[in-house]
């Protein structure tokens, strides 16, 4: 079954079903998107456009986000949280007469209660770890090591700072094993130096 969704492009930002993104909206257009989705369903489209610049073409995986919390300020912006609902495809851009984009697009079906072997796991954490410590990054590993499968590796795929082709490719794998696998060989790739100096970063 096919959606109408309007959707906000946002280069390296990729939101996953289960978790949460916050986003203050300050251009006059997706205030009006925001408006809109406050007044309809309280859904918007998070996507990357595959260009940073007006009217790029966009990817074909996005996810839907329903405003879960939302902050409006006297000057007409917007502090939002989306809770992510579902990965969706785009079939086809509608042309609108709004300012925010418009898409025609199916809901992808995920998988069920995914989990990862305590091997899958623990090869996960232990390349975190290091790729954390590498970036100086203070974690909590107590609180990490509570949370499920699915909440750790989409939460860890959601804010790396991967470049947005990287990011997106997390975004389309189909199952979680295999998001942990490439998540497991994009930490590694960081992680190289280019002539002993220089760290890789995709970008």
């Amino acid at each position: 079954m096919s959606v109408r969704l309007s959707i906000f492009p946002l280069p390296g930002a990729i939101l996953f079903p289960g978790l949460q993104l916050p986003l203050h909206v300050f251009e006059p257009r997706y205030r009006d998107l925001v408006g809109h989705a406050l007044a309809k369903d309280r859904l918007i489209g998070i996507i990357q456009p595959q260009k940073s610049k007006d009217g790029a073409p966009l990817y074909e995986i996005g996810c839907v986000g329903r405003i879960a919390d939302v902050e409006a300020l006297e000057d007409g912006r917007y502090n939002i949280v989306l809770d992510g609902e579902s990965r969706f495809r785009v079939l086809r851009e509608i042309d609108v007469a709004t300012a925010f984009r418009q898409v025609e697009a199916e809901l992808i079906e995920e998988p069920e209660d995914e989990v990862l072997s305590s091997v899958e796991r623990a090869g996960f954490e232990f390349e975190a770890r290091r790729f954390a410590d590498m970036q100086g990054y203070s974690v909590d590993w107590d609180s990490v090591a509570r949370l499920d499968d699915e909440t750790l590796i989409n939460g860890v795929a959601q804010i790396a700072p991967f470049d947005p082709a990287s990011k997106q490719a997390l975004l389309e794998v189909p199952d979680l094993k295999q998001r942990c696998e490439l998540m497991i060989q994009l930490m590694q790739f960081f992680a190289l130096r280019d002539d002993g100096d220089e760290i890789v970063t995709l970008q």
